[in-house]
């Protein structure tokens, strides 16, 4: 059978898909691109925020269309929104959805499709973008945080054996991944569950010696109270990890934290970062900050602009708090009215602009290793990655005088920075 999948969410929903994609592939059903292609669509989805929800509703209806017209046999709607909200998807689409399974019931759908799983087949499918794959180490979430669904949706920490990470990382790297994004709720607190003392430091130590030389491993959300400078000199001393790490803040000031969940130390976040950048003044630090919590007034959202000011993140994501039914924040008073919150972002979005140009003017004049994500279809211009851009959500190096018949994507060049737009480097291509 020929089957389309369609990935909603986050990089975890990626590294699902891409195990399901496996064991399809290994019960004989061939995975296109396009729905048009497919006798069967089968969506991938996130219910992490109501705005999430509503994208993915959206998109259910237009795969339901096209069973509709007859372009597709089946339909089949698995992962988080199944997990959240079974019953009311089960209601509105019981005459057009197949078949629904919740997150990592990927067993049931090849089941369900039919067809006998070969034995031996490999748990990572090849992809197109094959130098980048994301590397899950493990799934839920322990921590709580008020305004989170991810417990509800997704249960509590069950960390993967270490064994099977590494194994799987083998595979990605025998298939030409030069990029391995390491994934989880907060991989700070990797390996809790096993009780045998194993950690995130276990881990990482195993795998820079397990991977080929030059690749790179990108470490995706960690806890800022988790992370500490025992972590910090440790992960220098890995020269396969790169000097990038996003850890979450969601906001500075103590009394929001700790309505979030999210007690932390005073003045640990604002130490952590200082010591990251006085090892290495180039480090690329990531954030998310969330706005319009519920008793944000306007001298604490100050105060998160100036931390946020004075630490200088190179990439920052802002979103409004989102109320979700089921969590703890859902019933707190003291709602922020969205003109407020909507403004509120507007300005932290708009000094993060200024503090990204001014961070990347430190990059001219020096040279950078990316990675090719892209060829310019006229020649001559590629869109790249370096350390400091993670796939997806972070800006791109543009590569200035590439010979189209010599690089490809998926290749690495070195580059010099000639230039910086705000957003965006350029660099030539070095010989």
């Amino acid at each position: 059978m020929r089957i389309f999948v369609l990935t909603m969410g986050c990089a975890k929903n990626a590294a699902d898909s891409e195990h399901l994609i496996a064991k399809l592939e290994a019960c004989g059903h061939r995975i296109v691109g396009k729905s048009k292609k497919a006798d069967c669509a089968i969506i991938n989805t996130c219910g992490f925020i109501q705005d999430a929800v509503k994208e993915n509703i959206d998109a259910i209806i237009d795969l339901e269309n096209l069973k509709k017209e007859g372009r597709i046999k089946k339909l089949i709607v698995a992962g988080c929104l199944v997990n959240r909200y079974e019953k009311e998807l089960r209601k509105e689409f019981s005459e057009s959805v197949d078949f629904f399974a919740r997150s990592e019931e990927w067993d049931k759908i090849t089941e369900f499709l039919g067809g006998k799983e070969k034995p031996y087949c490999s748990p990572i499918p090849k992809i197109k973008n094959y130098w980048t794959r994301y590397l899950k180490i493990s799934e839920g979430c322990n921590t709580l945080c008020s305004y989170c669904a991810i417990p509800m949706i997704r249960g509590r920490l069950r960390s993967v054996p270490m064994k099977r990470i590494i194994d799987e990382a083998r595979i990605m790297c025998a298939a030409g991944a030069k990029e391995l994004c390491l994934v989880g709720q907060d991989l700070t607190v990797y390996g809790q569950d096993f009780g045998d003392g194993t950690n995130l430091m276990t881990l990482l130590r195993e795998l820079n010696a397990s991977v080929p030389k030059g690749t790179w491993i990108r470490l995706l959300y960690l806890h800022p109270n988790r992370v500490n400078e025992e972590l910090i000199d440790f992960l220098m001393t890995q020269d396969k990890i790169l000097h990038y790490l996003d850890i979450p803040i969601q906001h500075s000031e103590p009394e929001i934290l700790s309505l979030m969940n999210r007690p932390c130390p005073e003045g640990h976040m604002r130490r952590i970062f200082s010591y990251i950048r006085e090892l290495d003044p180039l480090f690329n630090l990531r954030t998310t900050v969330m706005v319009g919590f519920p008793g944000e007034d306007a001298k604490s959202f100050k105060r998160l602009m100036d931390f946020v000011n004075d630490i200088e993140f190179d990439r920052l994501g802002a979103f409004i708090y989102s109320p979700e039914k089921g969590t703890k924040a859902y019933d707190f008073s003291g709602r922020i009215p969205k003109k407020t919150a909507q403004l509120r972002y507007n300005t932290i979005t708009r000094l993060q602009d200024e503090i990204v140009e001014e961070r990347n003017t430190l990059f001219v004049g020096k040279e950078l290793d990316v990675i090719v994500d892209d060829i310019d279809d006229y020649g001559g211009i590629g869109w790249c990655r370096s350390y400091r851009d993670a796939p997806e959500v972070d800006d791109f190096v543009y590569a200035c005088g590439i010979d189209e018949d010599i690089v490809k994507p998926g290749d690495t060049l070195r580059l010099k920075i000639t230039d910086n737009d705000g957003f965006c480097l350029y660099g030539d291509v070095l010989e």
